[in-house]
C-alpha cells in the first residue's frame, strides 16, 4: 500500500462538478493498493499517518501530528500510484489490487481513520475526480507499507 501525503491548509474533491468532499486544515491522503495489500498493512498506514509529527509546534518544529492539531484527512483511492513506467512509457498497472480487492481494504482504511481523527472526507471510489489543494509549507510525504515493515 502506498500514500501520498500532503499537509494542506484547504482541500476539495468533486465529481461531476458537484463537491463531495471538503476539509480545511489537515492532510489529503492518496491511496494506492497492491494486489498482496491486507487490513494490517491498511492499519499500519493509518496509524502511520495520524501521527505523522508533520505539523508545527509554537516553536515552528515539525513536532504536531495531524490528531494534535484537531486536523482533517482527506482521504482518495488513487490506484496510479501503482503505474510503473520502468519499461517504457505507458504506465503497466499489473501491481494494483483489482477493484474488488482494492474497494473493501480502501473502506477499511477510511474507516480506522473515522477512529482516530474527527474529521474524514472522502472522495469517491473508481471515479473520476478532481482534487483541488493548498500544500502548506510545501510538505508532502511518501509512505509505501513494504517499506514500513
Amino acid at each position: 500500500m502506498r500514500a501520498v501525503v500532503q499537509r494542506v491548509t484547504r482541500a476539495k474533491v468533486s465529481v461531476d462538478n458537484e463537491v463531495i468532499g471538503e476539509i480545511g486544515n489537515g492532510l489529503v491522503v492518496l491511496v494506492g493498493i497492491a494486489r498482496d495489500d491486507t487490513k494490517v498493512e491498511a492499519a499500519y498506514l493509518v496509524d502511520k499517518i495520524t501521527n505523522l509529527r508533520i505539523f508545527d509546534d509554537a516553536d515552528g518544529k515539525m513536532n504536531l501530528s495531524v490528531k494534535d492539531v484537531n486536523g482533517a484527512l482527506l482521504i482518495i483511492s488513487q490506484f496510479t500510484l501503482y503505474g510503473d513506467v520502468r519499461r517504457g512509457l505507458r504506465p503497466s498497472w499489473i501491481d494494483a489490487a483489482p477493484p474488488e480487492v482494492a474497494e473493501p481494504l480502501y473502506d477499511f482504511l477510511v474507516r480506522q481513520a473515522k477512529s482516530a481523527v474527527d474529521e474524514v472526507a472522502t472522495g469517491k471510489f473508481q471515479a473520476m475526480m478532481q482534487v483541488e489543494l493548498v500544500n502548506d509549507g510545501p510538505v508532502t510525504i511518501l509512505l509505501d507499507s513494504n517499506k514500513l515493515f
